[in-house]
């Protein structure tokens, strides 16, 4: 191995036998003696959109790619510059991949199909920009993403392929533009969650967090404290009793307000985020097709729970591809600990 001390940079060792994040999908291919190989040209198609969204990210400001597009969304939320320009780097790869046959998008209000000749076997459902508000004061942001095996070819019945629910998916993921960009994935049937940081020097995702586990318990809670006013009680309820513990130590708040950003942290040290039911918001806020669904299969792929206050995010059958629901995720005492409270006040 070479030292990066006789190139002239800091202290430190090159690993001169790396996994990239495209030898760790073929590795992973292997495995499956029946695999075509179309999951591995999806995955790379996707991992090439990340890569030109965090260069746009890197650039924005000087770019004049901060600020507000002049449009609303199907949320109703204010679309920013990087929004539709990660939007269509997404719609862009996905369609030209020739491994999709319709997509789902945040910012599109309908289902998204792909010309009949280009068409393969996968649905994608994904969050181009998660915490796009933050661009311009310079916050965590990312993108996330799930996909399904399609189910049905027929022509008018395109819709059902994206309203499957989260148990059926074929593999999901988040990339986070932080102080360096990662792309964690999870391809499922226990291979896993895997982070792998992005290397600008070679222009490859590496692996650099294997197998990551979210801890048992966590001593954080993530929660947007704005909306108290509007809380059932049992949400009340449990906040209080991490801020004023009857034993140990009260939980640290750490709230960012991109999802990704908070489940990225979550994951790592364990915790719980929480995105509930309010007054205004009685279906809650996040998106479940391309928000929980991946964000949850991810989580309980790394030994967390998911849930929305009833049933576990994973299964519940969706009826519109823009569907909202709340959200319990992170450790898995943590979580039972607010479905505790939960049911003591159903």
């Amino acid at each position: 191995m070479a030292t990066l001390q006789q190139q002239g940079s800091f202290h430190g060792t090159i690993d001169s036998d790396f996994i990239t994040l495209t030898r760790f999908v073929l590795s992973e291919q292997k495995k499956n003696p029946s695999a075509t190989g179309e999951l591995t040209q999806l995955l790379n198609s996707i991992q090439t959109a990340v890569k030109a969204v965090s260069s746009a990210v890197r650039k924005a400001g000087i770019s004049q790619m901060y600020g507000i597009a002049g449009t609303t969304n199907v949320q109703g939320e204010e679309v920013q510059k990087l929004d539709v320009y990660s939007n269509q780097l997404f719609i862009n790869m996905l369609r030209s991949s020739l491994t999709t046959c319709c997509l789902v998008s945040e910012e599109d209000d309908e289902l998204i199909t792909v010309d009949a000749g280009q068409r393969g076997k996968y649905i994608v459902c994904f969050d181009p920009l998660d915490g796009s508000s933050n661009i311009a004061v310079l916050q965590t942001i990312g993108s996330i993403f799930g996909i399904w095996r399609q189910v049905t070819t027929e022509e008018t019945k395109l819709q059902q392929n994206a309203l499957q629910p989260g148990r059926e998916l074929v593999a999901a993921g988040y990339a986070l533009y932080g102080s360096a960009t990662m792309l964690v994935l999870s391809l499922g049937k226990g291979s896993g969650v895997n982070g792998f940081m992005y290397d600008p020097s070679l222009g490859e995702f590496v692996l650099t967090d294997q197998n990551i586990r979210i801890p048992k318990r966590g001593k954080i809670y993530s929660i947007n404290e704005g909306y108290q006013a509007s809380w059932h009680p049992a949400i009340l309820k449990y906040v209080d009793s991490k801020k004023n513990p009857k034993t140990g130590k009260p939980y640290s708040a750490r709230y960012v307000g991109s999802m990704v950003a908070d489940i990225h942290r979550t994951l790592k040290v364990g915790g719980i985020y929480i995105y509930p039911a309010t007054k205004d918001a009685p279906n809650g806020k996040l998106r479940l097709m391309y928000e929980c669904n991946p964000m949850a299969f991810l989580v309980c792929e790394a030994g967390g729970e998911a849930t929305d206050g009833e049933i576990p995010i994973l299964d519940i059958v969706p009826t519109k591809i823009h569907q909202r629901t709340p959200i319990y995720i992170g450790s898995k005492d943590d979580v039972q600990d607010i479905m505790t409270i939960i049911k003591a006040h159903q």
